[in-house]
């Protein structure tokens, strides 16, 4: 199992979750996180500190989608181990619906 980051995140980015992390494996976009399924060990230490439940176990439902993209852009992105200041307006996203298809940036 890994743990993987879905479209909660996107235009939240809040990365409580980039500071537990023991093995620095979360990659920065322009809009969201995510994480390097082969670097990850699995640990659930980050799941909980996500206050918008953006991370999920591979064993949740719609999980394929969220390894591609996860392992897609953690071998593009920057690799992140400190936390950041979220985007100013992330309050306004927290609880919005299919935020991947109106705002994900590959930023390639």
């Amino acid at each position: 199992m890994t743990y993987l980051v879905n479209e909660k995140c996107i235009k939240c980015k809040l990365m409580d979750c980039v500071e537990v992390c023991p093995v620095d494996c979360f990659y920065e976009g322009k809009n969201m996180l995510v994480i390097k399924p082969d670097e990850c060990i699995d640990c659930g230490v980050c799941e909980p500190e996500c206050p918008v439940d953006a991370i999920i176990p591979d064993t949740e439902n719609e999980s394929e989608k969220w390894l591609e993209i996860n392992k897609k852009y953690s071998e593009i992105w920057p690799n992140i181990s400190q936390k950041k200041d979220p985007p100013i307006d992330n309050e306004s996203y927290k609880n919005e619906k299919d935020k991947f298809e109106k705002y994900f940036k590959e930023n390639l």
